[in-house]
């Protein structure tokens, strides 16, 4: 009796035949599909908390985190001096830059071109080992595909004519001028090649000077996944028309000094807020229209709250605490003297309410910030590429933290009439953060990108936002925000595995990778949790952070050996590099050795691999039934 098949079954076996036609073919298939999954996986790494920092940034994905270092010094470590070594660095980080410095000098020549071109080749060879024939080719730049394919794969014979074969090569390209282009494209794969999937765990955006930049470069990149951080969903929920989530980025620019990224970045104009603020608040013009858009802010965030009870944010709600003529604010029960009392666009009967040129302000913002294309560009992109949590290869990625009560216990929250909590919140938030971009007319949805960004059971923020208190208090103890119970409790292994366990993670070697809470390396604290389940990967990539965390940021390499930490230290200049040969220092620590190495059949690709190839041997055995297709 023959086999009924379901119609989607019968679907995608008809699709397997079509591209399959023959028992030949899927034979071919098989082989090729079980000899990558013998092939060591690939190189990933993690960064998170990048807020802008353009140069920085440029330099960790040009020496890919120190790696293109450690292959150039094992490769070449008996045959190049230490400067020479440097130089290759600087030549496969920056090719173009460099190259044309080195024409200046007069340094090139056409030994240099062919010493030069085989040093790159054999690190390419190096790199590239790894990976099958095709996903290397596939990773060439088109125009020199077919010459590195053959450069690559040199091999001697008895009368070395295919090594002449391929010097010959070489020669031609420099008499023809490709070298310096040539160079290029080497430098290229050599990079896209040490680094396989490059994860950036949130926060992109805000303090640094360029987040655009970044986003630009990250666009190119030839394998990236993006978890949102806070910042990432304030941008997203401004360019979504949340008016509280506009007031916070342009307030954001102007306290980090970096308006250039708005007005130079992305088009939106600031003008007639500085024109505004200006006959409005006393003081500078920067200091006035931060005050000026704090004022529209806290109103926004008032409406916002007193429209969604379900946030329990009461406790956000000051402005009509404030007693003007004593300047004072009581706050949970104490009385605060303000620093300021000028507010004249303040209406005690209707706190909450803008004034007819407040509301001119936010409308025109909301008007640029929605039509600016790049912004939108840049949105759209963090929306194809990224998500509020992604698991991958045994490891849980998020920026912030998963909500849990001071039991230790996953903590809920009622949005819509329903009631989420654990992985059930974090699907929940990602749904609704696409709705609001997609369909900006639902208000709940774009309501909700704020609490995202500050509220305080919000998956990415996880404390108390005190913005009103540090800008109109000078007692410093009021500006303590309190924290999910989550930073206490994700020190625990056992609490990081039943986090882990609510994702559908049981493995020995499955982890948590955590961005938000910089590490206090100066001070002696660990990026490594709970008896290694969990890392905290914000090391202070942020310029502001530096000083408190000792070093410049982290990355987390995971390859088919294990797991690595590299921390850097501050970078001085992409001028630097260029002249000096300057890179960032970085320092590795390896905290976790796999019993066995890691293969593409035990990662996540294995595992669709493996389906594959069982529906191959399905099509196979109808092939030798002598079945017809389309079935």
């Amino acid at each position: 009796m023959e086999k009924e098949w379901s119609p989607e079954k019968r679907y995608y076996l008809n699709l397997l035949a079509e591209k399959y036609p023959s028992m030949q073919n899927v034979w071919t298939e098989i082989i090729n599909l079980q000899a990558i999954m013998n092939l060591p996986k690939g190189t990933e790494h993690f960064m998170s908390d990048l807020h802008g920092e353009y140069e920085a940034f440029t330099q960790i994905l040009n020496n890919c985190s120190g790696v293109i270092r450690e292959k150039v010094n094992m490769l070449f470590e008996n045959t190049l001096s230490s400067f020479e070594r440097n130089e290759l660095c600087t030549l496969i980080y920056y090719p173009e830059q460099k190259l044309s410095q080195l024409h200046e000098s007069g340094k090139i020549s056409d030994g240099w071109y062919q010493t030069t071109l085989q040093e790159l080749t054999d690190l390419a060879k190096l790199l590239s080992s790894k990976y099958t024939r095709s996903k290397v080719r596939k990773a060439m730049p088109q125009a020199y595909s077919y010459i590195i394919d053959e450069l690559l794969h040199a091999q001697p014979d008895e009368d070395n004519n295919q090594l002449l074969y391929h010097q010959k090569i070489i020669d031609t390209l420099i008499r023809v001028g490709s070298g310096d282009s040539f160079i290029c494209a080497l430098s290229d794969l050599i990079k896209r090649l040490a680094v396989d999937l490059l994860h950036i765990v949130g926060d992109v955006f805000d303090r640094g000077p360029r987040p655009d930049s970044i986003l630009d470069m990250l666009f190119k990149y030839h394998n990236v996944d993006i978890e949102w951080g806070n910042h990432d969903i304030l941008w997203m929920g401004a360019a979504s028309g949340n008016k509280a989530c506009i007031a916070t980025v342009v307030r954001n620019s102007l306290s980090y000094g970096n308006t250039q990224v708005l007005e130079s970045g992305y088009g939106i104009s600031l003008r007639p807020l500085y024109l505004f603020a200006e006959h409005t608040y006393p003081g500078d013009v920067n200091s006035a229209a931060r005050k000026a858009i704090s004022v529209i802010l806290f109103k926004l965030e008032g409406n916002i709250i007193m429209n969604h009870p379900e946030y329990c944010m009461d406790e956000q709600l000051l402005l009509h605490k404030m007693n003007l003529n004593s300047g004072t604010i009581e706050i949970d029960g104490k009385i605060y003297e303000l620093n300021d009392t000028f507010f004249p666009t303040l209406d005690f009967e209707n706190p909450y309410e803008l004034t007819e040129e407040e509301k001119e302000i936010i409308e025109d913002l909301k008007q640029s910030f929605t039509e600016s294309e790049r912004l939108n560009r840049h949105i759209e992109f963090l929306y194809k590429k990224g998500s509020m949590y992604r698991c991958c290869n045994g490891n849980l990625l998020y920026h912030g933290c998963i909500p849990i009560d001071s039991d230790g216990n996953f903590d809920s929250i009622e949005l819509e009439g329903g009631r989420y909590w654990g992985k059930s919140y974090m699907d929940y938030a990602d749904r609704a953060a696409r709705r609001a971009f997609l369909q900006k007319d639902d208000e709940n949805a774009v309501d909700f990108m704020w609490y995202l960004w500050c509220g305080e059971k919000s998956p990415l923020s996880g404390r108390r936002i005190k913005t009103f208190q540090r800008m109109f208090l000078n007692d410093k103890t009021a500006w303590e925000e309190p924290r999910n119970p989550y930073y206490e409790f994700y020190k625990e292994e056992a609490v990081c595995k039943m986090i882990l366990r609510e994702f559908g993670l049981f493995g020995e070697n499955c982890h948590i990778i955590n961005g938000h809470t910089p590490i206090k390396v100066s001070k002696g604290e660990s990026p490594i949790k709970a008896n290694g389940r969990l890392i905290v990967i914000d090391g202070g990539f942020c310029k502001a952070y530096q000083k408190t965390t000792g070093i410049a940021g982290y990355t987390l390499i995971f390859n088919s050996h294990g797991l690595r930490l590299m921390s850097h230290q501050p970078f001085s200049s992409i001028e630097k590099v260029l002249n000096d040969n300057e890179d960032i220092e970085s320092q590795s620590e390896i905290f976790e050795t796999e019993k066995k190495r890691v293969m593409v059949g035990d990662t996540d690709t294995g595992v669709i691999i493996k389906e594959k190839i069982a529906q191959l041997e399905q099509i196979l055995e109808l092939y030798r039934q002598g079945k017809r297709f389309p079935l």
